[in-house]
């Protein structure tokens, strides 16, 4: 480049050649720009130039070379080996240190000037002197820099001490005895011990240096003079601090100097005091103590006399005045590689120290993030990140999620319900990334950083509400979580949004959970020195500021916990393995992966911490722990203490394997088990030793949609392979089997999607669904599913598993203390006995006190753990039970409390909402054993526990712990069991059972009205009532009431079912017992009538919320699965109805003149309901009784007369849905056979003629035309083309029959006037005319785009954007989307309005339902644009057989193939919160994806690319790509 050409450049020019030629630091092109240095100014610039615009010596070289070979045409290069360039200017210093030895002023001389190793290499010997390098060592660094070249890469140490103004002690130590190594420092046993760096050994004059001593006074007197405030100031301050105290304070204060005892001084006698006024006080204690020990006396005293906020006053006094006096510079500590690891893992050497990590970090810098990696090891909570570019490449972000999964979000993403937001943003399961300023890879102005003051007022707010997320204790519990500020830029002033932050945090947490983390010392002094003035804190005992990076980077990655060396592998073809990644295993959020390797190469399994920990492992799993991996690998380790394998072990494991061979895809195979009886540690058996022949997981998140936890499936089985390998998914716990019929439909949609499976992959294209069912009678599970599909284990032991257990005691009696005091192992020894528990229940419990808090609180886990499968209550609920204050990491101290009961006890850990310490019984059968020994010797009911258990506030405020409790409480009282003899449910829970069976209906409703007043916002508790009082107690009315309250608190579909359910138990009892009774009242008849109408009321109203457009289905119940496992409510209100209207027929048929058994009178009956004949010309005898029952049914005559058409028009709807959509299983099943049923009542009773029950039982819809159609109408309903739908379908059809109906609609939308048809024929005509030119562009019907367009606007004006139909706003799709150079303003309304429109109008039909594109978007102009689906479809027909093309564009394999990649357009668009949107300019226009299984969880906001498809109900996004894919 010519220096004509540089005279040139403008002022950006020059700063774009300083960043992406030259590749300074932001902020040295940054001052050129500010200095307003323009090409022709540049050419002039020297080396003495650039260092007047402030810029360090290092980088002015720099870029003085790099100007030279500009000047001179040629392009930069470097004549020493690449590796150097890549230096960081810590690097640099370590080699001339180590290699170069030089003296250690030069090095830490050329870090403080910046001499990274680019800069290096364009030093001269000249640019040496200049930074004050003498000319020898000049010489020697530049020789050294020439070896290079042939020598190998030197291999660099970190060096101690690396901050450029750290200043050496005064008396150097040996390296030894002065400073530990830090411990990123570590090598190998087998390396020599490195020579002493020349660092160590001070230069003579630098040693004979000294500060000046005051006049006359000691070491000792000077020291203290300047360290603390002078004597009278001393005294002052003291005076200040008792005039606060009144006059019996000061009495106690004098009482307890007098006897002052932890000074070497004595002590002042109590008569020297007496009648001392507090400046005499204040006098006599720096007189005795001097100044500085005088103060820390006075702040212990202020503090035995609980005075303590005076003491902190005078504390932060006293620390205020040590900082003004103080030397500016940062004190050097001794080893804070040390330090760092105390700050990160509480004095240990694992960073599980801490449940979660908060990192906070500034602006980075690409050279910094080779010594970022640290970040990777940390189980990061979230990141608040205040660069802009990170998530750009260069950008901290962007490194971390190259090994690690992270989700993007914005600080406002975190408002709402706690729950939900967790939920949402997939916290705890997956690192939060948070953009606290903008971010500028998404190229959008909302997402552009902000200067301080707008941060200030648009997104301050939002970070605060952030932090106070985060510290919620609900969030992070208190103690377990550690904030990390990290500084990797410097932050000069309050006036800096991470500032901000901190004062953020310190508003909800305590100073000591934040940790500064700073680059260099310059950064930490500013830094520091902010805190202190506008916090009143000293942050240095909770900051590192002496080790570099690289340093930092080091000490973290040694600590514990350790990752295999070897990584985790997972099973490949052909016995090979291959390596599990971090960043994949982060992606499968749902799975805890079991890998070949699992638990190898994690302790060195020679030393005492291993032994330590396999001793502790194995008493966890034998005292009633859960069993884990670690359980299993400990036994395989030593083979003469094999792990106890069940009888059915061996069956369970042939069932898997014998369906490898199945030509499923997926496969449900189910245990069976009774609770407590080792089902599940049974089944993690099995899966651990098929380990080597399948890919196993653990399914560990039933609350991810199923279709993702399939897709998650599907990735594991193609990890790191270009072919499948087949998966052993286990699932544990599930209540309904019927719910992973699902899952299983989900893995087989997931994988047939695979486009590259051929034939012989089929039989490794596999998943197998191991799924472990509680169940209190699995015996009758098992013989009611398919016996090779199911097995099933009992509470009950075989000889030889007896024979097992008596061993392996023998076992534990070598390694553990007293192993009898196992006792769920030794419950299951004694062959489940429960002679055995309630013995040891007996021994336990014989001094219990209820009056006690520890009593209670056994008595709530007894409840919880016998009545609640997997129950648990949370460490830290139970340490605010007995208002303990928590000590971190001393969990145990809840078991010391809970001591006699403690042995019984267990800690667990739960790993919903991020993970937290819960404690339980050890069995639940010994907890149900504890229950009845309460009951037998204290006379202590379950119904007092529980009452005692909803009377504590504590258990129910707010918070996630808590939640979670009150959920447990709430399916204590409101779950149900299935009877062990068939499919039903029993009516209620087994505590409800057990407390009316003990104590009857009003103990039961008073536990049901206190969890009410509890439960305040769920409905599930009022319906549990209302359903135990008319079901068990007949009381109908009370019944109402409660499902009525149920109604008010949360209007569903389930809350008006249960209202109308005691209407319809009310009426069918009525009928029953009138059955008994010999003389009828007609009043009954006006009861029954007035019930069956609420009831009907009801009904439809539960199905009118359930199809309502506000109502899409959203809200299931809160016992969902117990009474109503369904997705949604579907049809129930419709069968509902039935039942309810064929009883309403069954009472009208007793009547005397009604009665079924007479035909004339059934005669009457029918013509009656088909409103033939009115009441009152029904013949009938002439009696009181009659006339009563004409007048009522008179009164009710509208509602009787509809009746038998609202049945019909229910069997005429229920019948399509049974035909035409795919059925729910066991409800739909149950449904269509209660509907079935009731069809035969109905044929009975109103299809007497032969020819009328022939008509019935045909079921055919009648044609209803209200007025003779035009001959073209006749035509077009002929031709299936009068729907706008129907036309759609032509595009697979002859063109000659498209060319009548076009020529048709064209001759009707000009003659029909009346406004509602002409829109319909509009909108057709247009339609017609678009699908006529994809058959037939060169028809003479065919209308031009631009004429299309004109009647299309002309339509839409008249519609507006509120019209029932979506035809025309589909037309504006296909007319109007916008292209890359010609934006359309309208068509996000548009995209709103077909929303709106065809939820309304084809809700019924489309609920839960996917739809279709006609047309896809091309990459033509005009009517060209829109390329028909059978075009697409014509491209591949002569290639493959039509049922293959259909399950390409099933799977969306389609959108990979070439003739479609050459024909449609891919357009670029944004993923935020879990929204699709198709990105124009500045316009984004949202889109639904086609398929959900495209998008990924935890509302990341990224940016994407698809194929656009226009279907009825909006525009589609297919083959979504993440660009970062």
């Amino acid at each position: 480049m010519s220096q004509k050409t540089v005279d040139t450049w403008t002022a950006e020019d020059v700063h774009w050649w300083l960043i992406a030629e030259v590749k300074v630091h932001q902020s040295c092109a940054d001052r050129f720009t500010e200095e307003e240095v323009l090409g022709d100014c540049l050419v002039s610039f020297t080396k003495t130039d650039i260092l007047d615009l402030g810029i360090k010596h290092g980088p002015a070289v720099k870029i003085t070379s790099h100007l030279e070979r500009l000047k001179h045409g040629s392009k930069h290069h470097s004549d020493f080996p690449a590796y150097v360039d890549k230096w960081t200017k810590e690097q640099v210093s370590e080699w001339l240190l180590q290699h170069v030895k030089v003296y250690s002023k030069y090095a830490e001389r050329l870090q403080e000037e910046g001499v990274s190793g680019d800069c290096l290499v364009c030093f001269r010997k000249q640019d040496f002197l200049d930074v004050g390098v003498k000319s020898g060592p000049a010489v020697k660094i530049l020789t050294e820099l020439h070896q290079l070249n042939q020598r190998p890469e030197p291999r660099l140490q970190p060096a101690l001490q690396t901050c450029s103004d750290q200043r050496q002690v005064e008396h150097p130590l040996p390296r030894s005895l002065a400073v530990n190594e830090p411990a990123s420092v570590i090598k190998p046993a087998s390396d020599p011990p490195t020579k002493k760096a020349p660092s160590q050994t001070k230069p003579p004059e630098e040693d004979q240096r000294r500060e000046p001593r005051a006049s006359g006074a000691t070491p000792k007197e000077a020291a203290a003079t300047e360290a603390h405030p002078e004597s009278r100031q001393v005294t002052v301050e003291i005076q200040s601090i008792l005039d606060e105290l009144r006059k019996d304070d000061l009495k106690r204060f004098h009482f307890h100097l007098s006897g002052y005892s932890k000074s070497k001084h004595k002590s002042i006698p109590q008569g020297k005091l007496e009648d001392k006024d507090r400046l005499d006080t204040a006098t006599l204690m720096t007189g005795q103590y001097g100044s500085e020990e005088a103060l820390r006396v006075t702040v212990d005293i202020l503090k035995e006399i609980n005075q303590r906020q005076l003491a902190c006053q005078l504390e932060r006094t006293l620390g205020h005045q040590r900082q003004q006096d103080a030397p500016q510079e940062v004190k050097k500590e001794a080893n804070q590689g040390d330090k760092l690891k105390n700050l990160l893992t509480c004095g240990g050497n694992s960073l599980d120290s801490y449940d979660r990590f908060v990192v906070v970090v500034n602006r980075s810098f690409p050279e910094q993030l080779q010594n970022l990696q640290f970040l990777t090891k940390l189980k990061l909570f979230c990141v608040l990140d205040f660069d802009p570019n990170s998530a750009a490449s260069g950008g901290l972000c962007h490194s971390y999620r190259a090994s690690r999964g992270a989700n993007l979000h914005t600080p406002s993403q975190f408002q709402g319900k706690m729950e939900s937001v967790i939920k949402n943003l997939n916290l705890y399961k997956q690192t939060s990334w948070v953009f606290c300023n903008g971010r500028h890879d998404l190229n959008s102005d909302a997402n552009r950083e902000l200067d301080y003051k707008t941060w200030l007022r648009k997104s301050c707010r939002d970070v605060e509400h952030l932090v106070s997320f985060i510290c919620n204790p609900e969030v992070l519990l208190r103690g377990r979580y550690l904030i990390i500020f990290l500084l990797l830029s410097p932050v000069d002033t309050e006036k800096d949004p991470a500032f901000d932050t901190y004062k953020s945090f310190i508003k909800h947490t305590e100073e000591e959970n934040i940790i500064t983390v700073c680059d260099t010392q310059s950064t930490y002094s500013k830094w520091r020195e902010l805190i202190r003035e506008k916090c009143d804190f000293d942050i240095d005992n909770l900051s590192i500021n002496e080790l570099t990076l690289s340093e930092i980077n080091g000490t973290v990655m040694a600590l514990g916990p350790s990752n295999q060396p070897s990584g985790r592998l997972l099973p490949s073809s052909g016995s090979s393995a291959v390596i599990l990644k971090q960043k994949d295993e982060d992606l499968l959020t749902a799975l805890d992966v079991l890998c070949l390797n699992q638990c190898e190469n994690i302790y060195d399994e020679n030393s005492a911490e291993f032994r330590e920990f396999r001793i502790t492992a194995e008493e966890e799993f034998y005292r009633g722990g859960k069993v884990t991996w670690w359980n299993f690998y400990l036994c395989d380790k030593d083979k003469g203490k094999a792990f106890i394998r069940r009888e059915k072990y061996d069956n369970v494991k042939k069932m898997i394997r014998s369906q490898s061979n199945s030509k499923n895809i997926c496969v449900l195979l189910n245990l069976f088990h009774h609770p407590g009886c080792g089902g599940t540690t049974l089944a993690m058996h099995v899966v651990w030793d098929l380990r080597q022949d399948f890919r196993c997981a653990v399914l560990k998140d039933n609350t991810l949609p199923k279709s993702e936890v399939a897709v998650q499936v599907r990735r594991l089985m193609k990890l790191e392979r270009e072919k499948p390998s087949p998966v052993l998914l286990l699932v544990d716990d599930m209540k309904e089997t019927e719910n992973h019929h699902d899952l299983v439909n989900s893995i087989c949609q997931a994988v047939e999607d695979l486009s590259d499976i051929n034939g012989d992959d089929t039989p490794n294209c596999k998943v197998i669904i191991l799924n472990c069912v509680r169940s209190h009678s699995p015996k009758e599970q098992y013989r009611m599913h398919n016996p090779a599909l199911c097995q099933y284990i009992t509470a009950s032991l075989t000889a030889e598993e007896q024979r097992e257990f008596e061993k392996k005691l023998k076992e534990l009696k070598e390694t553990h203390e007293k192993p009898e005091n196992f006792y769920s192992f030794m419950f299951m020894k004694s062959n489940f006995d429960q002679t055995y528990v309630n013995n040891l229940a007996r021994n336990t419990l014989e001094s219990f006190d209820i009056s006690t808090r520890e009593a209670q609180l056994f008595a709530f886990l007894a409840l919880l753990n016998t009545y609640v499968a997997k129950s648990e209550m949370a460490l830290s609920l139970c340490e605010d039970f007995f208002e303990m204050k928590m000590i971190r990491w001393q969990e145990d101290s809840v078991l010391d409390r809970m001591k006699p009961y403690s042995n019984l006890l267990i800690i667990d850990r739960v790993e919903e909402w991020g993970g937290y310490k819960g404690i339980r019984i050890l069995h639940h059968t010994i907890a149900s054993a504890c229950l009845e020994e309460l009951n037998r010797s204290y006379k202590l009911n379950v119904s007092e526990f529980t009452m005692q258990l909803l009377h504590y506030d504590l258990f129910f405020s707010t918070g996630v712990v808590k939640h979670r409790l009150m959920l447990l409480i709430q399916r204590m009282l409101i779950e149900r069991q299935r009877k062990k003899d068939g499919d039903d449910r029993e009516p209620f829970s087994p505590l409800i059972h057990k407390i009316h069976s003990q104590q009857g209906r009003q103990t039961v409703q008073e536990i049901f009205m206190k969890a009410s007043s509890r439960f305040e916002t769920s409905a599930s508790i009022p319906q549990a009532l209302a359903r135990y009082l008319y079901i068990n107690e007949r009381d109908f009315s009370e019944a109402l009431k409660w499902a009525e309250k149920a109604k008010n608190i949360k209007e569903n579909p389930y809350t008006f079912d249960t209202i109308g359910q005691v209407y319809k138990s009310n009426l069918r009892s009525n009928m029953d017992r009138e059955k008994q009774e010999p003389s009828h009242n007609p009043e009954d008849l006006q009861t029954n009538i007035k019930i069956a109408i609420n009831g009907m009321k009801a009904f439809q109203r539960a199905q009118d919320l359930a199809e309502m457009e506000d109502e899409p289905l959203k809200d299931t119940p809160d016992d969902d699965s117990e009474d109503y496992p369904r997705k949604s409510y579907n049809i129930y209100g419709y069968v509902c109805m039935l039942e309810i209207a064929f009883l309403v027929f069954e009472i009208l048929s007793r009547l005397p003149f009604f009665k079924e058994c007479d035909p004339m009178k059934k005669k009457y009956l029918q013509s009656f309901l088909r409103g033939s004949i009115p009441i009152t010309s029904v013949n009938k005898e002439d009696n009181e009784i009659n006339d009563r029952y004409t007048e009522i049914i008179k009164e009710h005559q509208p509602f009787l007369v509809k009746l038998k058409s609202d049945v019909k028009e229910i069997f005429d709807f229920l019948d399509c849905y049974f035909a035409y959509i795919k059925r729910n299983y066991e409800f739909d099943t149950m449904n269509h056979r209660s509907v079935c049923e009731h069809f035969k009542k109905y044929v009975h009773l109103f299809c007497t003629s032969p020819e009328e029950m022939k008509k019935e039982q045909e079921n055919k819809s009648n044609l209803n035309l209200k007025i003779d159609i035009e001959q073209r109408k006749v035509f077009l309903e002929m031709k299936q083309a009068d729907t706008f739908s129907g036309i759609l379908q032509y595009l697979d059809k002859p063109a000659a029959e498209m060319e009548k109906i076009a020529e048709c609609y064209a001759f009707l939308q000009k003659k029909i006037d009346h406004p509602k048809q002409k829109i319909q024929m509009k909108t057709n005509h247009i339609l017609s005319n678009i699908v006529l030119y994809h058959m037939n562009p060169k028809s003479k019907h065919v209308k031009t785009y631009r004429d299309l367009s004109a009647l299309l606007l002309e339509t839409l004006q008249d519609v507006g954007l509120c019209h029932p139909f979506p035809d025309p706003y589909y037309l504006a799709l296909l007319l109007f989307w916008p292209t890359p150079t010609k934006e359309s303003t309208e068509i996000g309304k548009y995209v709103t309005a077909i929303r709106k429109s065809s939820h309304k109008h084809l809700y019924k039909l489309f609920n839960k339902r996917s739809t279709v594109a006609h047309f896809y978007l091309g990459k033509e102009e005009g009517l060209d644009r829109l390329v028909s689906k059978p075009k697409l479809d014509r491209s591949f027909l002569s290639k493959m057989p039509r049922d293959t093309l259909a399950q390409l564009w099933r799977n969306g394999d389609i959108f990979k193939e070439k003739a479609i990649i050459r024909c449609l357009h891919r357009v670029s668009g944004t993923i935020e919160q879990g929204e699709v949107y198709a990105n124009y300019g500045k316009m984004k226009i949202p889109v639904h994806p086609a398929r959900i299984s495209g998008i990924r969880s935890g509302f990341s906001t990224e940016k994407v690319s698809f194929y656009l498809g226009f279907a009825i109900n909006g525009p589609l996004a297919y083959n979504i790509k993440y660009e970062n894919q």
